[in-house]
């Protein structure tokens, strides 16, 4: 942590440059870590069957995990569940994000409040001490099992939260202390807004105090029906506001992926998949979590048929892009005036290159310093090539090296 919180630190100094036609984005010297790589899985003990491509942590939402799952009652508890999805996550040696959330109707300030998925479950508790005894809870019961919590999910989307900002802020200040008195090692996630409007709601936040206790920035970064190069747009926004109050502290992106167009046109999910990772780690994100591999309700770009077992092409790119960016260092990445996108990277002494275009299909020559012998797509073809051929590229990045 102290190492990616140094690296991100020097990545928001190196501010990405924007132009009309280019864009250059200034990525963490670091070697790409796997903890970059995230996941949500909802139906983990109903029939999904574990993904057979590698990601390092797991955030439990939409898991039946909430404050009013845990404890439906006051001072009666439901951990069956949780107990089983950590098991599963020490089984698969996969790190568990806890996130912190959902008011149980009998502690809400609100109780009859509309709920996003009970009445009341968006209110701050009436007694804050009922708060504290649930993180307390939570944290020693996992205490060396779970690492990372996360303090609330989209606090600007009302059906999540509907209390003062001030409040979440405090909250946020009592679980933080809480959380490192039980283990010093946990790692604490802010409340993580969504879309482009969270950044006022962030702004606020952070005004409020509500960031001074926390290691993390939390933030969804969702694009609506956009593709993934406007990933790094929303993320300088997030960033200046982090400078205007001189916050350095690595960002998490703790939910993304696309629930629009519907249908979504799953020729170019593999695309969308790999460029949300590359784009994300350049622009200065230290962990991605997809959302969702077992999600057929709200998500549209799906990576595992209904079945919850057989993978879509969008899975088996997101398989590949880690293979791709595990390890290796990433000098630049940018789009230049035709909007091709280039990104440069090396691993053990060896350069090679990510190459796309955001629309259509156009040809690319190499150029002939690349030295490159060899192309591979995101469906894991590979075929040979020669420095100055001419390369086909589009929407699915492919690797030149």
């Amino acid at each position: 942590m102290f190492l990616l919180r140094i690296a991100f630190a020097l990545s928001l100094l190196n501010a990405s440059v924007l132009s009309d036609s280019q864009l250059v984005l200034s990525p963490p010297s670091i070697p790409i870590p796997d903890s970059l790589f995230g996941m949500h899985i909802h139906q983990a003990t109903r029939g999904t069957q574990w993904p057979p491509v590698p990601f390092k942590s797991w955030r439990l939402w939409d898991t039946h995990t909430t404050w009013a799952d845990l404890e439906p009652a006051k001072g009666q508890w439901n951990f069956s569940l949780l107990d089983q999805l950590v098991a599963l996550a020490e089984v698969h040696h996969v790190e568990v994000l806890m996130t912190l959330a959902g008011t149980p109707t009998w502690a809400s300030a609100r109780p009859s409040e509309a709920p996003a998925k009970r009445p009341g479950s968006a209110a701050e508790p009436r007694d804050m001490e009922d708060w504290r005894t649930f993180v307390r809870v939570i944290a020693s019961r996992y205490r060396g099992r779970i690492h990372e919590y996360e303090i609330w999910n989209e606090p600007n989307n009302a059906p999540f939260w509907s209390g003062k900002m001030e409040i979440l802020a405090n909250m946020t200040n009592e679980a933080a202390k809480i959380l490192k008195e039980v283990d010093a090692s946990n790692v604490v996630v802010s409340p993580s807004p969504t879309k482009s409007r969270g950044t006022a709601w962030l702004d606020g936040f952070v005004e409020k105090g509500g960031a001074d206790h926390v290691d993390v920035i939390g933030y969804h970064f969702y694009v609506g029906d956009g593709p993934p190069e406007r990933i790094p747009l929303l993320v300088r926004e997030v960033q200046a506001v982090l400078a205007k109050h001189k916050i350095q502290k690595p960002i998490w992106c703790t939910e993304a992926g696309w629930a629009d167009p519907k249908p979504f046109p799953q020729k170019v999910s593999p695309g969308f998949v790999g460029r949300s990772f590359i784009l994300a780690w350049a622009a200065g994100i230290s962990r991605f979590y997809w959302y969702a591999w077992d999600n057929h309700e709200w998500v549209t770009l799906e990576m595992v048929e209904r079945d919850n077992k057989t993978v879509k092409p969008a899975g088996l790119a997101y398989g590949i892009i880690e293979r791709w960016l595990l390890g290796a260092a990433m000098q630049r990445c940018r789009r230049d005036n035709s909007d091709t996108w280039i990104c440069e990277l090396s691993r053990n002494g060896a350069a090679y290159w990510i190459v796309w275009r955001e629309q259509g299909e156009t040809p690319f020559l190499v150029p002939a310093d690349w030295k490159v012998g060899t192309v591979e797509t995101l469906s894991g073809a590979e075929s040979d090539a020669s420095p100055s051929q001419s390369v086909s590229i589009g929407p699915l990045p492919v690797l030149l090296h």
